[in-house]
């Protein structure tokens, strides 16, 4: 057996070089290059390795909690057929990238961490950043990736690789199992030099199947489908990721069923198709949740359910509703009692389409829909037109990106107020220009994801849209957009503090405590719309400035849709910075989300508001 003499880590990036993924004939690298900041657990070892094969692209970021988000925003854009490596040192180095990891599983994205680990041979315990434990030694930070992780190991022995490895891929590369994969590397094992069997890094193809739901079951499908008065679709992500939108749009056209979509899923149908509804749930519109309140089918297509999409299970009232589930994922399609389909969705709905040849819903029910399509619309240009003073409001600066941006651009947003805006209003031209990680809703997503995205698709504009709470928390990867030579445009929304949770909190009766950007004493306030209180002196311009952003100031809306214009001439990263009112929202649509109030209280509004939430909750319902 011919074998080649390599450390650990030397290793690794050869076998990962040369992963490949095929699916519907198109083959292509799986892994894109490496991101990672250097530390005393992965300096000598992984990043010595990226040295010596620099045809393994090597990133450099500012924050490992970023480039976990900046791969998981790449593999999306991707369809995850495509994904970057990430490592780290040991101790905070690695644990700062769990959140973004949990972000990348709970969205079911595929990134490989790679975390520096303590020593393997222990002689030399505790070292630097180690957390040590009486009950065991084989134990580290690393072991925190366990329960958010698809896939786990710690690698003692180089030849330890040869196994790990591909089990990593095969999660990484599977539809239905995917998410974070860690394989922590201790240091000395990383510079430890193995032989290692030459054909183990061969070129491999991992191929992607589209995997077709059972015979029986489609047909049990179609007779359900044909039984019911009111079908409505929930579109989910799994339609974008299994490139099913247009047989989706067949499906739809030939049968009449109107569409709602959940976050990941905006942009299944474009906004302007008659049957496209537009968001559902908590966050939805009132097209799509009055369809869904009156719907005996819902036909969930790659959707987990979230507490979103279902208004905390008050969104489907119809006591007779049944649900038919397409997903690659087994626990995803048995949800809610469902006839359930596990296959791909660009299969199965090819099959569906055939199958339910001739069959239409009733017209009145179509011409409903279409009536609340067409409403719809014109509530969302009413917002869109809105011109609030003194200060903007959030639905007409929405409105501006989406009309003054570039048709084929992408829009990424992840936290606070804007997401549930952005769910009803945005207007999407083309499946990926809707971009929201709201699986983790993850505070600092934005613009390490914009920077992701803008990695996958270099030729589309990027608008990143981020409050000011966000901003602040995670905005140091500017500088790496600009290092790289990858333009963003960051809209910044200045809203003196936490608009979604103030707003959260005074529909709680809590009167937005703890939300405002202020000197102390104001946040002990038990009402923040006081307006005497005075406000931190932030300068958000000039901290963009600081970190190598071109920055537009603006005051009012048409300073704002100037800025827009002016952004698209501009050949690197540029913030387009204004104030917001953080007291105007977009108003709910008949809709609900379950946030428990205080059921004793010595605050009036907090027991008027545990009464009403009473009175939701008991709107909630199981499914048999």
């Amino acid at each position: 057996m011919t074998t080649q003499r390599l450390t650990t880590a030397q290793a690794i990036i050869q076998f990962l070089k040369n992963q490949y993924v095929e699916r519907d004939g198109v083959e292509q690298p799986f892994f894109a290059g490496c991101f990672g900041i250097f530390g005393h657990g992965n300096v000598a070892g992984i990043g010595q390795a990226l040295q010596q094969y620099p045809d393994f692209r090597y990133y450099q970021t500012r924050n490992e909690q970023a480039m976990v988000h900046t791969a998981a925003a790449f593999a999306k854009m991707k369809n995850r057929l495509q994904t970057l490596v990430c490592t780290s040192s040991i101790g905070p180095g690695a644990t700062n990238m769990i959140t973004a990891a949990a972000g990348a599983t709970i969205n079911r994205l595929p990134v490989l961490l790679l975390p520096g680990d303590i020593f393997a041979r222990r002689n030399v315990a505790p070292v630097l950043q180690q957390l040590e434990a009486p009950h065991s030694q084989d134990f580290s930070v690393n072991d925190c990736f366990k329960p958010i992780s698809r896939y786990w190991d710690r690698i003692n022995r180089p030849e330890q690789i040869l196994l790990s490895l591909p089990e990593a891929l095969r999660v990484l590369t599977s539809p239905a199992d995917t998410g974070a994969v860690t394989l922590a590397l201790p240091q000395d094992v990383q510079a430890e030099a193995f032989n290692f069997p030459t054909a183990f890094f061969h070129k491999r193809v991992w191929y992607v199947p589209r995997q077709r739901a059972d015979r029986s079951a489609l047909v049990r499908a179609v007779k359900a489908i044909k039984a019911s008065q009111k079908p409505l679709i929930v579109a989910g992500g799994g339609v974008i990721y299994s490139e099913a939108t247009d047989t989706l749009r067949q499906l739809v056209e030939a049968t009449g069923i109107p569409v709602g979509e959940t976050m990941a899923g905006k942009g299944s149908l474009r906004y302007d198709h008659p049957l496209c509804m537009g968001a559902v749930g908590a966050t939805g519109t009132l097209a799509a949740n009055r369809l869904a309140k009156a719907a005996d089918l819902v036909i969930g297509i790659g959707t987990r359910y979230s507490d979103f999409t279902t208004a905390s299970k008050t969104a489907f009232l119809n006591p007779d509703v049944r649900f038919i589930n397409l997903n690659v994922a087994e626990f995803d399609a048995f949800k809610h009692a469902a006839l359930p389909l596990v296959g791909d969705a660009k299969v199965t709905l090819e099959e569906l389409l055939t199958l339910l040849d001739g069959y239409q819903v009733n017209a009145d029910y179509r011409a409903t829909a279409e009536k609340l399509h067409d409403e719809w619309e014109a509530e969302v240009q009413r917002i869109y037109d809105i011109r609030h003073e003194p200060l903007t409001s959030q639905g007409e600066l929405i409105g501006a990106v989406n009309d003054e941006g570039d048709p084929e651009a992408i829009m990424v947003c992840a936290a606070g107020s804007l997401p549930g805006d952005l769910h009803k209003l945005w207007r999407s031209r083309h499946p990926k220009q809707y971009h929201l990680e709201y699986g983790y809703s993850c505070m600092g997503y934005e613009i390490a994801g914009g920077l992701g995205i803008k990695m996958a698709d270099p030729d589309r504009e990027v608008y990143v849209m981020v409050g000011d709470g966000s901003y602040l928390m995670l905005s140091a990867d500017i500088i790496t957009s600009i290092q790289e030579g990858y333009k963003l445009t960051i809209v910044l929304l200045d809203n003196n503090g936490y608009k979604s949770i103030g707003a959260l909190s005074r529909s709680l009766g809590s009167q937005g405590f703890g939300t405002r950007y202020a000197f102390p004493q104001a946040n002990r306030l038990p009402d923040d719309t006081v307006q005497t209180a005075e406000s931190l002196p932030i300068d958000l311009p000039a901290n963009a400035r600081s970190l190598g952003a071109y920055v537009i100031e603006c005051e009012s809306y048409a300073d704002f849709v100037e800025a827009l214009k002016r952004a698209k001439n501009i050949d690197h990263t540029t913030v387009i910075y204004i104030q917001n009112d953080r007291y105007v929202g977009v108003p709910g649509y008949e809709s609900w989300w379950d946030v428990p109030v205080a059921e004793v209280s010595e605050i009036d509004t907090v027991r008027a508001a545990r009464e009403e939430w009473e009175e939701n909750r008991a709107k909630e319902r199981y499914f048999f």
